[in-house]
């Protein structure tokens, strides 16, 4: 029985760190042997570089919770953005922001600019405000300490002209102002590439807050409970049958924080709305939803599983060392997670050595995380109001 636990859970493990992205791989290579040459991405051939034609109106939508420090860069980027003003407008929805952030969306003189303030009732509610009274047919979702490339908009827009298209995930660049190398940028990249093959086939599984857009006829209003809206709403469009693409292309760029703690608060939030989110999206767990399904059991579920995976390996090990290939399996656990804690350590200053030590540590404190985050699920103590982290706001 121990011998069954430990590779039941080790081979999960593989296959959702491992085996998944290697399969996305494997399946877009087979593609492009079929067809014989690129495929080209929705809308690319027929508009010409993505702006010939008459373009959707767009509307940028942000959901803003005392962002006074950057919510003026924030306006002033977006007002930037390449695309035709009389088909561009952003709404700001304003959570009940108590530190002047309206103030500074209403001093702004061009009219593209809308300002929706309410009681402060959690972001989930003011995007079920906010969306349905945009006034354009795609709606852009972003953060406001996120900026956004010039081109972006064009990028993605042109993904519509496919009518198969629901959603359209762009790609979020992070940084780190002290440090050039950084563990989440390592895990950030993996992530991002998973998210490009998932992409080439149509389904990416769950977009990031900062720039992602939407048909605005697609949205369904969500519960005020819900907690990752930016994961919820592209897999109700991907459940309801429509593709939701990539476009790494489509470029945003945001600051990581420092504060290690926030951060570990911020992926414990994170991961108790991706359990609350099982309830959102039930025809995704179904193997008749396809490719869709096996993209989110592979890359969602078992990852969410990871921390009680993690267990049920190490210790069904313990009990399998009577044979030599099982002391070469528990020692290698062992040595990672000892590089994990002298990770955290600090005990390495430079070097390849530091570079593992910060990933295993990296690693494991992110599903720790996720199993705080089970936690609170269970106990429905994870409420749905977000309190921002705090982020240095950028001069892109």
């Amino acid at each position: 029985m121990a011998e069954v636990f430990f590779w039941c859970a080790s081979l999960a493990l593989v296959h959702t760190y491992f085996l998944y992205p290697l399969s996305l791989f494997a399946l877009d290579g087979v593609a492009q042997a079929l067809q014989g040459k690129r495929r080209p991405r929705a809308g690319e051939a027929s508009l010409a570089g993505g702006k010939a034609g008459a373009p959707p109106s767009v509307s940028l939508v942000v959901a803003a919770y005392n962002e006074a420090s950057c919510i003026e860069q924030k306006l002033r980027n977006s007002l930037a953005l390449e695309y035709p003003a009389d088909r561009f407008e952003v709404l700001i929805g304003s959570d009940g922001s108590t530190d002047g952030t309206d103030g500074l969306v209403q001093q702004c003189p061009d009219s593209r600019v809308r300002l929706s303030p309410a009681p402060r009732a959690g972001k989930t509610t003011v995007l079920n405000r906010c969306i349905p009274s945009a006034r354009g047919d795609i709606v852009l979702l972003s953060d406001a300490n996120t900026m956004i490339d010039a081109d972006a908009v064009w990028k993605l827009v042109r993904h519509f002209e496919d009518p198969e298209v629901g959603a359209v995930c762009g790609k979020l660049r992070l940084y780190n102002p002290t440090k050039q190398d950084y563990e989440e940028s390592a895990y950030w990249s993996y992530e991002s590439l998973i998210k490009m093959y998932e992409g080439r086939r149509g389904a990416v599984v769950g977009a990031n807050g900062g720039l992602y857009a939407i048909r605005r006829s697609l949205f369904t209003q969500l519960p005020p409970s819900t907690i990752v809206d930016d994961f919820v709403i592209p897999l109700r469009i991907l459940e309801s049958g429509y593709k939701v693409m990539y476009e790494e292309a489509a470029v945003a760029h945001e600051e990581t924080t420092e504060d290690y703690g926030k951060e570990f608060g911020r992926r414990a939030r994170i991961a108790a709305g991706n359990f609350q989110s099982l309830r959102l999206v039930p025809g995704l767990l179904l193997p008749t939803a396809g490719f869709p399904a096996f993209a989110f059991w592979s890359h969602k579920l078992l990852r969410w599983c990871a921390p009680a995976l993690m267990v049920a390996a190490f210790v069904a090990n313990l009990f399998l060392l009577d044979r030599t290939f099982y002391w070469v399996t528990f020692a290698g656990q062992t040595f990672f997670y000892a590089l994990a804690y002298l990770g955290r350590s600090g005990v390495f200053k430079r070097g390849a050595a530091k570079k593992a030590a910060s990933v295993a540590y990296y690693f494991v404190t992110m599903n720790m995380a996720i199993a705080v985050g089970f936690w609170r699920f269970l106990r429905n103590s994870q409420r749905a109001a977000w309190d921002r982290t705090a982020r240095v706001p950028t001069s892109t």
